[in-house]
């Protein structure tokens, strides 16, 4: 099971860190990733990282914005969101799949999926 949570207001510029828990199950051999969706849009990955190397990627949009990150245990996934804009305001989700390669941004190659929190950013 994922848990995301870590959502809320915060106004234009500002910062949030999105944090999703594992349980149930070790994240070492995964890939995680953060997607985003807002109302009649396309779910999209906003970044990912594959546990055994923490190797990422990210969307441009939040390049030297957002940044990944995993805790000592490595079974928290965060997302340092900084530098926040009114179009990064959506439901946020984390999702999981198996891999022993470079994690992936496309929302078919998850298996596991949170509920999602949604990040408003407005003044």
């Amino acid at each position: 099971q994922l848990q995301a949570f870590g959502g809320g207001l915060v106004q234009p510029g500002g910062s949030l860190r999105l944090s999703c828990a594992a349980s149930g199950f070790a994240l070492d051999l995964y890939a995680i990733g953060w997607f985003r969706q807002v109302p009649g849009k396309e779910r999209e990955g906003v970044s990912c990282i594959s546990i055994w190397d923490d190797s990422t990627s990210n969307l441009d949009s939040v390049k030297g914005r957002f940044t990944i990150s995993t805790d000592n245990t490595k079974n928290t996934v965060f997302l340092q969101m900084d530098s926040l804009k009114p179009e990064d305001t959506a439901v946020y989700y984390c999702a999981a799949y198996p891999t022993y390669y470079y994690c992936s941004r496309r929302t078919q190659d998850y298996d596991y999926w949170g509920q999602g929190t949604l990040v408003t950013v407005s003044s």
